[in-house]
């Protein structure tokens, strides 16, 4: 029997064959969300990243929530990103050992393929726009983080593309 180079094995980590170019895209999602992430982090930490200090108040706020809402937003950005490595891995397939009542079950494929799907279509309709992000009016920003940030969001542009493409594998 001849081994197809393109496809892991089952037995590296998934019952099914996972396609190599899959499992690399997998991977890189998350690292296209991780920029956007850190901008708003670092503006929930107080740096203007590309504001104006007016444009950052008006942002932030001045209460707790402003700063709290934009570490939240990041991490369920990064969670929602990381969620894509659960269509190539064995947690994708098999409930982990550890989670209460249904570690260890069998999750059916359609399960989590399914939602992928409606996935795809919120990440084109949320990210999309960023596309014409140059061309938009940005009152609060200076010239130099306009920039910045159009090319700190660009990658999420692709995230929904690579997400149909894993799901289809």
């Amino acid at each position: 029997m001849i081994k197809d180079a393109a496809v892991l094995p089952p037995s590296i980590d998934t019952e099914r064959p996972v396609p190599r170019w899959a499992v690399g895209v997998a991977h890189v999602v998350p690292l296209l969300a991780l920029p956007s992430s850190l901008w708003r982090i670092g503006l929930a930490l107080g740096l203007p990243l590309g504001y104006t200090e007016q444009g950052l108040r008006d942002l932030v706020g001045t209460t707790a929530w402003g700063p709290l809402y934009l570490i939240a937003l990041s991490a369920l950005t990064e969670a929602a990103a990381l969620l894509t490595l659960g269509l190539v891995r064995r947690w994708g397939e098999v409930v982990p050992r550890w989670i209460p009542l249904l570690g260890g079950r069998t999750i059916p494929r359609l399960a989590v393929t399914v939602p992928a799907w409606p996935g795809v279509g919120v990440l084109a309709l949320l990210w999309t726009p960023f596309l014409f992000w140059w061309t938009l009016p940005h009152p609060g920003m200076t010239v130099t983080g306009r920039l910045l940030v159009g090319f700190i969001y660009l990658p999420l542009v692709a995230w929904a593309p690579l997400l149909a493409a894993v799901t289809l594998s």
